[in-house]
């Protein structure tokens, strides 16, 4: 491509992005405002509830309720950062975006559902030693391990979306600048670009199958190591009270990898769809 072709498609290049609601269903949105308030209040009221039971109560200071903790705030900071341009939406059909903004919201949105990911899989390894190594549990996840778990599974969801605004910043976007939902996501505006994306592409299938499918085998992995245990104890009863430890996190495990992975399967293969009307 000549430098005359990349100067004038950078003159085009939309600084603004269209959030939508509803794909199909934009004249409802009123209808879903309140209820999607009502969704967002709860959220953040039962997620600050967990960390003021937690910090007050000195009986719940053990590791399980700390990755409880670390994972009520990556619940909180998601929250946080989808909730404006979607209240936005739904509330006062405020649709439009600049780019800048939406590469932020992207890169928090993206970082702590890393993080989020990561703490499951802490949460995990918690459980797994608490059931296959009761009388050494504390032991084992002393407060200064669990300080270091969190630093690097932090640490980690800021590194491997770091590169993710720099990747999306170099793009135009000369086409429509329509996006799929009422907030940013790096694999929705990547196909709004008019430019090659293959690094865009290959970097986010890295970053899905090193850590996504790493964080999902060692859930995997804990869990069959959990079951070996629990099948061994000797009482039906014994067994129960064990797995039923574990019924909170495995919920939250399918809370949060079913909407993601479905998210990522429709934006992989959501192209034999029929395009969303411009606003």
């Amino acid at each position: 491509m000549s430098s005359i072709t990349r100067f004038n498609e950078s003159l085009v290049s939309h600084q603004t992005f269209v959030l939508i609601g509803i794909p199909g269903m934009q004249e409802k949105n009123s209808w879903v405002a309140f209820p999607l308030f009502v969704l967002y209040a709860l959220t953040l009221l039962g997620n600050i509830t967990i960390l003021y039971v937690i910090k007050i109560d000195q009986s719940l200071h053990e590791p399980m309720y700390f990755f409880l903790c670390m994972l009520a705030c990556s619940d909180l900071g998601l929250c946080i950062s989808t909730m404006p341009t979607m209240l936005g939406v739904y509330w006062f059909d405020s649709r439009e975006i600049p780019l800048n903004a939406c590469i932020s919201q992207m890169f928090f949105i993206h970082t702590f559902q890393w993080i989020e990911s990561g703490i499951l899989v802490a949460m995990a390894l918690d459980r797994s030693i608490a059931i296959r190594h009761p009388l050494r549990y504390r032991s084992l996840l002393p407060n200064s391990a669990i300080v270091k778990i969190g630093i690097v599974v932090f640490s980690r969801g800021l590194c491997v979306i770091f590169p993710i605004p720099f990747l999306i910043k170099r793009l135009p976007f000369c086409q429509s600048n329509v996006l799929s939902h009422s907030y940013c996501l790096h694999q929705d505006a990547m196909k709004l670009a008019c430019a090659d994306t293959r690094v865009n592409v290959l970097y986010g299938l890295t970053v899905v199958i090193s850590s996504l499918g790493l964080d999902v085998v060692s859930i995997l992995v804990s869990y069959i190591l959990i079951l070996r245990t629990v099948l061994s104890i000797a009482t039906r009863k014994a067994c129960l009270k064990a797995l039923n430890t574990c019924v909170a996190h495995i919920s939250a495990i399918l809370i949060f990898y079913i909407p993601m992975i479905g998210t990522s399967m429709a934006h992989r293969f959501g192209r034999t769809f029929p395009p969303l009307s411009t606003c």
